[in-house]
């Protein structure tokens, strides 16, 4: 199916293709890691079809509470259908434990709880490695209006309770986390919905007891088990019951 399909977009982790309805696509999860911009490669195999599967478990729960995506439904193991959105070009980093960039910026001790939740832009740009932006540059650029800023960062700081208390319920400590959004036109209006994905690729998840990783930083660091443990998230949340526990293959 997959090769007479037109496609859309791909990007690092992720194929888009034309959907079977206007306004749809189906999103498809590939096996492949990077890190640094691309700079490091990998394929993980079985990566793809955990990712889906968390990210579609992760969109159906928010959307039950309200918080709007684009998912529309699991199509198969490494496929869903989506709906097509205007992507705007930022990545939204809510922050809640010191990893990562912070840490190297601010010159923060790696796990150190933030005085309280931080919010962060970065424009959508490999070659620029995704620089960090302000309001300022947002409005300016016409990147996203105002009140679109404020939607965007009210709907992250409820996905970032929500999903914070979903993962603590299952002995994750949920540090950090990227997310998208696109607007979705109707007639002359638009409203901005959550979009992308998310799963271990776009979370720092630790082991709430141990504090070990259980997510994209295993690969970033050498650490070995990164399907292990993506797949650890996965039967912690209850889902993937009918596959092995562990996905044999990927970086050891």
């Amino acid at each position: 199916m997959t090769t007479r399909r037109k496609k859309i977009y791909e990007g690092k982790a992720k194929i888009l293709y034309e959907g079977p309805e206007p306004g749809t696509l189906i999103q498809y999860f590939k096996d492949d890691a990077t890190a640094f911009n691309g700079e490091k490669k990998a394929q993980l195999e079985g990566k793809g079809v955990i990712n889906n599967r968390i990210s579609e478990y992760v969109m159906t729960r928010l959307n039950g509470i309200g918080v709007q995506n684009h998912f529309i439904r699991r199509l198969n193991l490494r496929e869903q259908l989506i709906k097509e959105v205007e992507i705007i070009p930022l990545e939204v980093v809510v922050r809640n434990i010191a990893a990562g960039s912070i840490a190297t910026r601010l010159g923060l001790p790696e796990g150190q709880a933030l005085p309280r939740s931080i919010i962060e832009f970065y424009y959508k740009d490999d070659k620029l490695n995704d620089p960090m932006v302000s309001e300022e540059h947002i409005t300016a650029f016409n990147w996203a209006a105002t009140q679109e800023i404020d939607d965007m960062m009210a709907t992250a700081l409820r996905v970032n309770d929500y999903l914070s208390g979903l993962f603590s319920g299952v002995g994750i400590t949920l540090v950090d986390f990227k997310i998208e959004f696109g607007r979705i036109y109707e007639g002359d209006f638009s409203r901005i919905i959550l979009a992308d994905e998310i799963s271990p690729d776009s979370c720092r998840l630790w082991d709430s007891l141990t504090n070990e990783k259980l997510d994209k930083d295993r690969f970033r660091r050498d650490l070995g088990n990164v399907i292990e443990s993506y797949t650890e998230v996965a039967r912690r949340l209850g889902i993937m019951k009918e596959m092995p526990t562990v996905i044999q293959g990927g970086v050891h």
